[in-house]
Formats: C-alpha cells, structure tokens, sequence
C-alpha cells in the first residue's frame, strides 16, 4: 500500500466510496476498508438536494441513477389529526432552476450501487471487504495501520487516514476522543411498501411530511416509483445500537391513534417495520490530528430533521478531496483546512436539525401556532429559506 499518494478510507458508505472517487480523480490512490463482507441492499430511501446531487452530477453519476432516482414534484406538508394539507412547497424543475442541480428521492442500496460501480472503473481504487480498521499510529513519514480481516491482523503503510467509519467511530475514538453519541428520545422506523398497495394519490411523486404531537411521518416514492419509502419518528426511550433492529407494528400503532385515517392506513399496510435509536453529537468539532480526519457521521452526526445527513458526507468528500489536492500544502495541513471550512456549515445543519425536531412534534398550542405560521409563509418562502443550504457549492 505503501505510496506517497495512497490514502486509507476506513468505511465504505456513502461518504466513504464518494471520497475514494473525488481522490482518485485528483491522482490519488484510495484503499477503502469495509468490515462488512459484501455490501447489501439493506437501508431505506434518502432524500439528496441539490447541495449533493451537483456533486454526484459533476463525477458523472447522473446517468447511473436516472434510472431509479424519483424528482418530486413537491413537499405537502399535512396535519395529522386532519388529514389537511397545510403547506405545498414546490420542488421539481422550479428547485432545479433555482439551484442549478435537481432534487431526487432514491432507495440508498441504489445510490450505493452507482457508487460502488464507478469506483470499480477507476484503477486507483481498491476495495477491501471484511476488512475492519483496528488502530492506527501516526510518523513523520505517514502512517502505520493495522487492518483485520478473516486471516488475522496485518500491518499496512499510507500518507493519510480518513475515517468514514459512522457514528461509532472506530477513528473518532482512536484519535483520543472518548466521548459518546447523545441520544436524543427519537425513534425512527422505517419499511417500504409496494407501490401498488397504496391508494393512487400515495403513488404520486410528491413527499408527504405528516406532523403531529410528539411523532410525524414521511413517505415518498423510490425506485422509479415501484416502492413508497415509509419513516415514522416518535418519541422514545429505547436506544440500542444499530439501526436494523425488528420493530412490531402495534407497538409503532400506538402512536399513531389519533392520526388521520390515510396516514393509519398507510403504517398498517406493511408487516414488517425496522427501527432504530437517534443521535447525534454537540458541536465539539473534528478532532483530525495529523494525517488523520473524519468524514459524514463519523464527524458530525445529525439527526434526519433535515434529510441531510448523506448530503453532508458528500459535501465533506468534494471538500476534503479538494484540500488534500491543492497546491503547495502536505495532507495534514490540507486536513486542517478542510476541518475548518467544513466545521461552521456542518453544526448549522446540525443545530437545524435538531431544531425541527422539536418544531414537527409539537403539541396542543405550539402546534396550532407552528401551522398558522406555514400557511401564512407559503410554499416559495418556505423553500427560500433553505436557500443557504440547497445553493451550496464546493467552490
């Protein structure tokens, strides 16, 4: 492995594989480390905005994911006892125009599988399955890593570490940061339901946000529609690890009692529900250290409030990628810089999030306010206001 420009990425996820991508088409060498022995379909939908789609664009994905990626044509945001629209927030080809890059909904197994095949076209990637990052020291000549994999542990040489290893860092915690995750009394389930056993109107390619007290519900259309995307949110106290652990569907019912009856209707229809605990950090930054700095969740963890957590990574791949390259700086010093470029945006969206987590549970008077206040904004000046977060560009 051993070479002036072979960068370690720990986790082959989203951020991962995007990383490995945006190096090596700035003359770098990536070897990724993926403890997983094959790369499943297991995950959900996600929702990517133009943020992060005119990334994928620019490294030639567009064509790869026209085929499942669903453009909706709208956010509807309902009432849950009533059923009513309170707000329509257009998105289709007016958010296209007015970023410069599309809005799409896809199932992640299928953004992973366009990934995963541009980086089996690019000669300067290796990927390494079964393969866990299990410590790592750092030199004046680079860095040192041990790897275990079915054979045992080896040792192996790069010029630098990037741990895209999630929200429980093996990297994190090897560069001295023993902090924990915070678990924020959220549950989200989620399942996917054919299309065809919906009603017609849940067909439509429009993502229908649900909010009611202490709980909402979000649906959309994946997999050039074949599949409705289905996330429920409650509030909870269970908070295991993971994020595959069975869920029983009456237990997800409870909470929806008093909800309109196409939303009831809609959590009744699939038998099988996976659940799993939310959390996210404070703002304590990136702890990088030498050669050595963290990617997506691994850095900055934040709750799905904001359908923004697959955005994120690639957006710290586009930036990283360029600091590593620019001219005239080594890697750590390229690392320091992208730390402190990424690190403002990334506790925004962070603290964002977190923000509408309290804003789509609230209840009673809160509620009654929260809706008034998004009717009278309207559709368009709800979308400007994300206009901060859907107009940025790596450059």
């Amino acid at each position: 492995m051993a070479s002036s420009r072979t960068i370690l990425i720990a986790g082959a996820g989203i951020g991962g594989l995007s990383a490995a991508l945006m190096l090596a088409r700035r003359g770098f060498r990536a070897v990724v480390a993926e403890q997983a022995e094959q790369l499943t379909e297991a995950g959900a939908g996600l929702q990517l905005s133009p943020n992060a789609t005119r990334i994928l664009q620019s490294l030639g994905l567009a064509e790869r994911l026209a085929e499942t990626a669903v453009i909706p044509a709208g956010l509807s945001v309902r009432s849950a006892r009533s059923g009513a629209e309170i707000v329509h927030m257009p998105i289709g080809a007016a958010m296209e125009f007015r970023y410069g890059a599309p809005y799409w909904m896809l199932h992640r197994a299928d953004l992973q599988a366009a990934l995963l095949e541009a980086v089996g076209d690019e000669p300067d990637i290796d990927l390494k399955l079964g393969t866990r990052l299990d410590d790592f020291a750092v030199h004046p000549n680079g860095i040192t890593v041990q790897l275990r994999d079915s054979r045992g542990v080896t040792e192996d040489r790069a010029s630098a570490l990037i741990g895209a290893d999630g929200l429980w860092s093996t990297t994190r915690a090897r560069l001295g940061d023993a902090s924990k995750p915070e678990f924020r009394e959220r549950t989200a389930w989620r399942t996917l339901i054919p299309a065809e056993a919906v009603p017609q109107d849940m067909r439509t390619p429009v993502m229908r946000l649900w909010l009611g007290p202490h709980a909402h519900l979000v649906q959309y259309p994946v997999r050039a529609g074949r599949q409705i995307n289905v996330v429920a949110i409650v509030r909870d106290r269970w908070n295991a690890q993971g994020w595959s652990a069975p869920g029983e569907r009456a237990v997800l019912l409870r909470h929806f009692a008093r909800w309109a009856k196409a939303a009831r209707d809609l959590i009744e229809t699939p038998e099988t529900w996976l659940k799993w605990a939310l959390f996210d950090r404070g703002d304590g930054g990136f702890p990088g250290r030498g050669p050595v700095t963290l990617i997506g969740d691994a850095a900055h963890p934040m709750l799905p409030f904001l359908a923004q957590g697959a955005a994120m990574a690639i957006e710290d791949a586009a930036i990283l990628a360029r600091c590593l390259a620019a001219p005239g700086s080594d890697l750590a010093d390229g690392m320091r810089r992208y730390e402190a470029i990424r690190q403002p945006r990334a506790r925004k969206v962070q603290r964002e999030a977190r923000a509408n987590s309290r804003t789509y549970h609230m209840a009673g008077t809160a509620a009654l306010a929260r809706n008034l206040a998004m009717r009278m904004m309207g559709g368009e000046r709800l979308r400007a206001r994300y206009d901060w977060l859907y107009d940025w560009r790596p450059d």
